[in-house]
């Protein structure tokens, strides 16, 4: 049958040639753009998730410019460090070419102590210049804020690090669950000769720092035996009392510091052996960590608080922190958490006190947080703090109970060398410079560990992460030119076929005049 007014052939051609065209089009974009996806309704479902994985791709790539950034801010901080510890390396040597007082003149001495002002004036000079790109580092600037803090539980607080995520400030409490403990022996007199001695003896003295022997005659009395033990403490580490201030109540043997690392031991030299040595015999130490301020006179001592001994040894403090258990050394209580970590400097009267209210302060600012991965949250964060270095803030040290300072070694100030020559104890100085070198080597290693395994560790685990999501989105949006110009191949020859077979349903109608001759 023919018709003229509707060619069927030639819309079946056009819809096909609109098709080819289409697919045509579609094979020219893809080849030219390098996509297979270019828009929505290529592939709603893979441009979606091809958006989140570009995302994330960004937000990997941040993160380990942020990482390398870090880790070029710990290595100039690292390297300010190490001359501060160069020069308080140099500064404990003459401390101690000081104390040969014997060996070196007052010139000398001098010479030294000028060193040492000169030092120590570096050492403030490079905690106040030290920066990065205007970022000072060893100011004090990149350390915690903290308030309420009570100096009557707590001495001194060093916080590493503290999560602030989403909060203002962070609470932190302390409860000692484990008194702090001097080694200690208590010394029953008996009723036979109250406050004295029973008899002629030699006793050995042994504490953490070395041991002394002591001579006493028969009948001496126990304030003697405190003053001889007291006057050789510098040589044991070993301090002496009279129990209630009574030499009748018995002496306390003491360490001079806390903790387990310290120890006491008196025993009585080429004495009658067994029962017969009534010294060795009134000797006790306590049992199930009682409290030594209960005891009272000996008369009133319980069998179940003391338990017969000849040496001692203390006890580290022990406290929830947070709900988390820190186990201290003295009373020195290390805290580390991913939310919290810390050094806090417990005073004595609080740490000896399990039974003491809890001690509670606020950390509510500062820090330097380092964003480390795509997304901004807590457990893609680290946070690290870094104390000054200012020889005000450098080396606390308690010295006779008052908590001093690297400064305090300068001219003029109570542990220079004139001022120690003339206690004649160079110890304190000592100490805070060993202080003070113990807190720079500990800060480097805490941020040497920081750039080895959190930074460094970072970048490779983000560099893995960015090599596979990249390759993840090529294989959903990337066009495969393979198949692309196979396609496109087919897309021309069926055009051109189209563009063909549409000519001839044209040409179809214009048979029809044959049929009018």
């Amino acid at each position: 049958m023919s018709r003229i007014n509707t060619n069927i052939p030639s819309i079946i051609s056009q819809q096909n040639l609109m098709r080819s065209s289409k697919e045509l089009s579609l094979r020219f974009e893809r080849l030219s753009t390098g996509l297979k996806i270019n828009r929505g309704a290529d592939d709603p479902a893979g441009l979606i998730i091809s958006e989140r994985i570009k995302s994330d791709i960004q937000g990997v790539n941040t993160g380990i410019k942020n990482s390398e950034r870090a880790s070029s801010v710990i290595s100039t901080t690292e390297a300010a460090l190490n001359e501060v510890s160069d020069l308080l390396n140099s500064i404990k040597s003459l401390i101690v070419e000081a104390a040969n007082t014997g060996g070196n003149s007052v010139e000398e001495r001098q010479a030294n102590q000028l060193q040492i002002d000169s030092a120590i004036d570096t050492i403030t000079r490079i905690s106040n210049t030290a920066s990065f790109g205007g970022l000072k580092l060893l100011n004090g600037a990149l350390d915690y804020n903290l308030s309420s803090v009570k100096t009557s539980a707590i001495t001194k607080v060093q916080v590493n690090n503290a999560s602030l995520v989403n909060a203002s400030s962070l609470q932190v409490t302390v409860d000692v669950v484990t008194s702090a403990q001097r080694a200690g022996l208590y010394y029953n007199p008996g009723t036979t000769n109250p406050g004295r001695l029973l008899s002629a003896m030699t006793i050995e003295v042994r504490g953490s720092i070395g041991t002394q022997v002591l001579q006493f005659p028969q009948s001496a009395p126990l304030s003697s035996v405190v003053a001889a033990v007291n006057n050789i403490t510098a040589f044991t580490g070993v301090t002496a009392s009279l129990i209630n201030a009574t030499a009748a109540s018995g002496i306390t043997f003491n360490s001079s510091g806390y903790g387990s690392d310290q120890m006491v031991s008196v025993q009585r030299i080429g004495g009658p052996a067994g029962s017969g040595d009534s010294f060795t015999q009134n000797l006790y130490k306590l049992n199930n960590n009682a409290d030594p301020t209960t005891l009272g006179s000996p008369a009133n001592w319980a069998l179940t608080d003391l338990a017969r001994a000849t040496n001692d040894t203390g006890q580290d403090v022990a406290a929830l922190v947070n709900g988390s258990l820190a186990n201290g050394r003295g009373l020195r209580l290390p805290v580390n958490s991913s939310s919290f970590g810390a050094e806090i400097l417990l005073n004595r009267d609080f740490a000896i006190r399990p039974a003491a209210a809890n001690s509670v302060f606020y950390v509510t600012g500062g820090g330097a947080l380092f964003q480390l991965g795509q997304n901004v949250t807590a457990l893609q964060q680290s946070n690290v703090g870094v104390p000054s270095m200012a020889a005000t803030r450098l080396g606390g040290t308690l010295v006779n109970g008052v908590l001093q300072y690297l400064s305090s070694v300068k001219t003029g100030q109570g542990n220079s060398i004139s001022e120690s020559l003339a206690r004649g104890d160079f110890t304190a100085a000592s100490e805070i410079l060993d202080r003070s070198i113990d807190e720079v080597s500990t800060l480097r290693g805490r941020l040497g560990a920081f750039e080895r395994n959190v930074l460094q560790t970072n970048v490779r685990s983000l560099q893995s992460a960015f090599e596979n999501l990249t390759a993840s989105n090529s294989q959903i949006r990337d066009a495969d030119f393979a198949a692309e110009t196979s396609a496109l191949s087919r897309a021309q020859i069926l055009s051109s076929a189209g563009t063909n077979v549409l000519g001839l349903a044209n040409q179809q109608s214009q048979q029809v005049l044959q049929l009018l001759g």
